[in-house]
């Protein structure tokens, strides 16, 4: 990735932070709230590659963590396996597929949600598990769903498209 291109991807996580602690949350439909930031993070993830996924996630967690004095590195943690997975599913099979930005989102909502809640329980926390997955879940999961392609428009706009796919020079078999 460009340094321009990094420099663009780091900003707009830092918005869709600030939007999901200022605004996005707090925009409840049917008990459910959207994750810009996640989705963001995984569009991003996608376009390009595990490792940038996962140090955008980390960014965009970090600062939600500070905004919303939270455990801080709980969204860090969360958001960080949510880029790397993203990424790693764009970086494999997802290159030529037109649903795997929906795919990935609705997958890693439900990942990311059912992670933190556990996280959150070993770190002692109280947890309303029946209101996380059984209340929340579904309209959060829709709403992220909605926002996939949006995003992934702006992000296509903003940053640029895919990051070209290194051709492998030697193959190895290993037994």
């Amino acid at each position: 990735m460009s340094a321009g291109a990094a420099l663009r991807a780091f900003a707009l996580v830092f918005l869709a932070a600030l939007l999901q602690v200022g605004i996005v949350s707090a925009l409840v439909v049917a008990g459910g709230a959207p994750d810009l930031l996640l989705v963001l993070v995984v569009v991003l993830a996608l376009e390009r590659g595990s490792v940038p996924g996962a140090v955008l996630g980390f960014a965009g967690g970090l600062v939600a963590d500070v905004l919303t004095l939270d455990t801080l590195g709980l969204g860090s943690l969360v958001l960080t396996l949510a880029g790397f997975w993203a990424g790693r599913y764009g970086e494999t099979v997802a290159r030529s597929r037109r649903l795997a930005p929906l795919l990935a989102v609705g997958v890693i909502t439900v990942l990311a949600s059912v992670f933190s809640l556990a996280l959150r329980y070993l770190l002692g926390e109280e947890v309303a598990a029946g209101h996380v997955l059984g209340t929340a879940l579904a309209p959060s999961l829709a709403l992220n769903l909605l926002l996939a392609l949006p995003v992934l428009r702006l992000v296509r706009k903003v940053v640029g498209g895919p990051a070209a796919a290194e051709p492998a020079t030697e193959v190895e078999v290993v037994v």
